[in-house]
């Protein structure tokens, strides 16, 4: 399977960039072959310009017609090299950095993930056969839990961003928290879910 990898965090010396690192390699020893999108490295644009606006959400109706930057073909063209998406990324104020958040925005674009017609939401042909939200955090899972941010989360990933509708025939979702004391199992859990993708 090749798995296009969007990593969205400012270094690869911090903890999420280790989870990348393991994950890597778990993909690697599990015989799959991945491309990795570091989000910060390349410098992705976040804020969705106003031609971008116009083009999505245009006073006469979305315009699929119209044309996409070309940072948002480029990732088109590595989703559609791929079998499977992974997000690595950190928990920050209950979501992910917001250009994960931009990349969403920018990248999911109609006449690509969705098209309105008639009043309806059908979507478009992406086929994805797995996805992966792979977030770290310094809360424990629990804690996550018991406030409510863990749901959120999940909902916001899996019942929106990544549902069926879009062509994401299977999406998860796993938290690795609980900070420094959970360094070397939350490490381990990476490359094994690399290595199992």
């Amino acid at each position: 399977m090749h798995v296009y990898i969007v990593f969205a965090h400012p270094s690869r010396r911090s903890f999420t960039g280790d989870v990348l690192a393991e994950f890597c390699l778990g993909l690697r020893d599990g015989g799959h072959s991945y491309e990795i999108g570091d989000l910060f490295e390349m410098d992705f644009r976040a804020d969705m310009s106003l031609d971008e606006y116009n083009r999505e959400m245009n006073v006469y109706g979305n315009r699929p017609d119209l044309p996409v930057p070309p940072d948002v073909q480029a990732e088109h063209a590595k989703i559609e090299k791929a079998d499977g998406l992974v997000f690595i990324f950190p928990n920050w104020w209950s979501d992910g950095p917001a250009k994960l958040k931009g990349w969403f925005d920018r990248v999911c674009v109609c006449g690509y993930t969705y098209v309105y017609e008639d009043e309806e939401y059908p979507m478009s042909g992406l086929e994805i056969d797995r996805a992966l939200v792979l977030c770290t955090a310094g809360n424990t899972r629990e804690h996550l839990e018991e406030t409510g941010i863990a749901e959120s989360m999940q909902r916001i990933y899996l019942n929106d961003r990544l549902r069926p509708e879009i062509g994401v025939t299977q999406a998860d979702m796993v938290v690795l928290g609980g900070g420094e004391s959970m360094r070397q199992k939350n490490l381990a859990q990476a490359y094994q879910l690399g290595k199992e993708f």
